[in-house]
């Protein structure tokens, strides 16, 4: 019994060290994100994650027509949305 214990204790300690250090960090910036995305309006200033900058125009449920001037608009789903600045 005692045996078993030596040799399952490393690999709890393994486990608890990835999930401090590597899981949670990741399930709280997931939480940040999903936020900033949810509280996104109309006139926020929006940078995508392909580097694309412009001013949302129009906010749906799951996605958002951003207007990049010059008469260009597109719409995009917003979980791909990087930065959201408001006015």
């Amino acid at each position: 019994m005692n045996d078993i214990l030596v040799q399952i204790m490393p690999l709890m300690l393994i486990f608890l060290v990835f999930y401090f250090l590597i899981i949670r960090p990741q399930q709280n910036k997931i939480k940040e994100h999903n936020a900033m995305v949810d509280s996104t309006k109309k006139g926020d200033e929006v940078i995508t994650q392909g580097g694309l900058i412009g001013k949302i125009s129009k906010v749906s449920d799951n996605e958002v027509t951003i207007d990049f001037g010059g008469g260009v608009s597109i719409n995009a789903v917003k979980s791909t949305l990087a930065n959201v600045k408001s006015k």
